[in-house]
């Protein structure tokens, strides 16, 4: 890993740090402020930076999403993301809501799901340079994963990873879990 992309990552960190310790959209509740020193990260680590191959789904399925408020929310199957990890094959899928075109949405659970990391998931967004066509390559960095705002807040309502996210693995990259006591 570059030292160009580990000082990116952490001048990234530090900017979200700032915005949850003073930003009115913070979701941290203002009671709590005073306590915030920062979120806890796994060290950057290259490992965990992967090559992806698209494959674009072209009539995407429709995907029902639990949500921490239990009112599930619709999104659309856009793109599957195969990638290895460890010299293990492995695949996520990648999501949008219906009419939006923006950001791919990537929810997902490891093996450090309620151990190190958030106890209900956590999300990537990759946000391609155009369109996405089947054996593209993208990169899916799993440093740049992060907890959902209901991590900080029960006034938040978070989409949960669906099961074909589940990863059977330990990704120790990104946001550790939320210390909130």
């Amino acid at each position: 890993m570059s030292e160009d992309y580990a000082e990116r990552l952490r001048a990234n960190r530090r900017e979200k740090d700032e915005f949850f310790d003073d930003h009115p959209q913070s979701p941290i509740p203002p009671e709590d402020r005073d306590e915030f020193d920062g979120l806890d990260y796994f060290p950057p680590d290259p490992d965990y930076r992967v090559e992806a191959t698209v494959t674009v789904h072209d009539d995407p399925e429709p995907v029902e999403m639990e949500t921490t408020a239990s009112n599930p929310v619709r999104y659309l199957r856009v793109v599957t993301f195969a990638f290895e990890v460890d010299g293990e094959e492995h695949t996520l899928a990648g999501y949008r809501q219906a009419g939006d075109d923006g950001a791919i949405f990537v929810p997902f659970r490891d093996k450090t799901t309620g151990q190190q990391t958030y106890y209900q998931g956590r999300y990537m967004e990759l946000e391609p340079e155009g369109d996405l066509e089947d054996g593209d390559a993208v990169t899916v960095d799993f440093n740049l994963a992060y907890s959902p705002f209901c991590a900080y807040s029960d006034t938040f309502s978070c989409p949960l990873p669906p099961e074909e996210n589940w990863l059977e693995i330990v990704i120790p990259a990104g946001e550790r879990a939320p210390d909130l006591d």
